[in-house]
């Protein structure tokens, strides 16, 4: 067992009092038998006017927050304590049918798990599907399912180059497998629509993870919230793969979100009246320690692009 502790702040600049819309804000853990919420605390200022939790339709608790009033900034500082249960690789007691690709899942599957199986982005010459081919077993040779998906999320890892982008959105699955690049939100995405080609169901993950820094780690990702993939697999459930690092399992990955797509998991959105001028950016900062760490101060203002993602 770990507690993490998370600092998640974000404040947006303007120059001169605007009023604000809604805000909508993903940034309670989901609590489960790996992880449960010990403590949240969530500082707004200005102070929002009226507040609101909402269940989406994936059960990811939303808060709505509507204010009154004008002000030149806003700030979001949310503070949250883990009790969280590592796994340093999936249980792959799956069931015996599906030990060995291809395989098919159950009727009652199918319709439950619906939209996740099917691919979502163009892809005319379907070359992610070529890429993910390449991991099958050569021949008529049935291939292990857990070692397919294993290898296919360390080929992302080692084949691919990391690269932090602050512009709006997730670059489109083709686009990443094109120019080998991209953000975490990028390669977990690469990933489901990989594996969705082969016919698994798949879904995007949103949270923190936990950058070992005073080890030297080379994990990637710390600083900002984090993004990897969930793959179904009947008798084990959904499983935790993370593209951008080769984590297989929960260890060190702390989950906010599971939606369908990517566009369905804005960690903050909200709206402001005024000029596009008005604007001066945001700076945002996530930091994740240990009980026995002392989490660090936020380093000085980096404003970004409006529409930075975090």
């Amino acid at each position: 067992m770990t507690v993490f502790s998370v600092r998640h702040k974000t404040v947006f600049y303007y120059a001169r009092p605007v009023s604000f819309g809604e805000h909508r804000l993903l940034f309670r853990p989901r609590d489960s038998y790996d992880q449960r919420l010990i403590s949240s605390t969530l500082e707004i200022e200005p102070k929002p006017s009226d507040t609101r939790w909402i269940h989406d339709a994936f059960g990811n608790c939303v808060a709505l927050y509507s204010f009154e009033g004008t002000a030149k900034r806003l700030s979001f500082d949310a503070r949250l304590t883990v009790d969280h249960s590592p796994q340093a690789a999936p249980d792959f007691r799956i069931d015996p049918e599906v030990l060995t690709y291809p395989f098919e899942y159950g009727a009652d599957d199918r319709i439950d798990l619906g939209r996740t199986i099917e691919r979502h982005y163009p892809d005319p010459g379907d070359e992610i599907g070529k890429w993910a081919r390449r991991f099958l077993a050569p021949g008529e040779r049935h291939t292990d399912t857990g070692k397919l998906l294993m290898t296919l999320c360390y080929a992302i890892r080692e084949s691919f180059s990391y690269a932090r982008r602050h512009e709006k959105g997730t670059q489109t699955p083709l686009e990443t497998l094109m120019t080998r690049k991209g953000t975490c939100r990028d390669f977990a995405l690469f990933m489901m629509e990989a594996v969705r080609s082969l016919g698994f169901a798949a879904r995007f993950v949103t949270g923190y993870i936990y950058v070992p820094d005073r080890d030297g780690s080379d994990t990637l990702g710390g600083g900002a919230t984090h993004a990897w993939a969930q793959v179904f697999l009947p008798g084990a459930g959904w499983i935790e793969f993370d593209p951008t690092n080769g984590i297989v399992g929960n260890r060190d990955l702390i989950r906010v979100a599971v939606v369908r797509d990517p566009s369905q998991a804005t960690p903050l959105s909200g709206t402001f009246s005024g000029a596009s001028t008005d604007s001066l950016g945001m700076k945002v900062q996530v930091n994740v320690t240990t009980e026995d760490e002392t989490p660090p101060s936020l380093s000085p203002a980096h404003l970004l692009n409006k529409d930075a993602n975090f």
